[in-house]
């Protein structure tokens, strides 16, 4: 008879999550069960339960972790008067180097959308993102289109969609995408001195 594994880890919340983000990297949302991230960090499968619910459970928290260290990342990058390109390639940056956050934050049909912290923690990240582009006549708008540049092209990168012929740094070029948006526009907006 083989003894049942015992609840207890250090701190298995971390430990779970940690497992979690490692099943995602490797084989997307879709594989990640509670039974199976129990046994890659050697407890029963009532620990995960405890902590998290469901699986939807833990990927709510996994998604709030997302968008607070996205918050940490564009805050970091917004100090000292950062740009929106400034911004905008921090974005890309968390999106490649924290790819599993990124692939569960933007599917609310994988997560508890309704959950308060995860809901703050958007609207967190979401005030960021919308800081650099509040001068232009259309706030709103140039935030829909800033986001939709640096979230396409990361999503893009991370699936490998793109030719490498762009070169191998998604920062630098992330930095030149995002910079498309608010270059040479004036003509766009009626200020062409013709």
């Amino acid at each position: 008879m083989t003894p049942e594994r015992p609840y207890h880890h250090g701190d298995l919340r971390r430990a779970v999550l940690t497992a979690a983000v490692d099943v995602i990297t490797e084989h997307g949302p879709s594989a990640v069960s509670l039974r199976d991230l129990a046994r890659r960090v050697g407890v029963s499968h009532a620990g995960p339960v405890h902590h998290f619910r469901d699986k939807a459970g833990l990927l709510t928290a996994l998604a709030t972790e997302g968008f607070d260290t996205l918050a940490e990342t564009l805050a970091a990058a917004g100090d000292g008067g950062g740009t929106y390109v400034d911004v905008g390639a921090a974005y890309v940056a968390f999106a490649v180097d924290h790819r599993a956050h990124f692939e569960v934050m933007f599917r609310p049909d994988l997560y508890h959308s309704d959950d308060p912290d995860l809901r703050a923690a958007q609207r967190r990240a979401a005030a960021l993102l919308q800081g650099g582009v509040t001068d232009e006549p259309d706030p709103r708008l140039a935030a829909v289109a800033a986001w939709s540049i640096v979230h396409g092209f990361a999503t893009l990168w991370n699936t490998g969609a793109l030719s490498r012929d762009l070169g191998d740094d998604p920062r630098s070029v992330g930095r030149e995408v995002a910079a498309f948006l608010f270059r040479g526009d004036a003509g766009a907006r009626g200020g062409d001195d013709r």
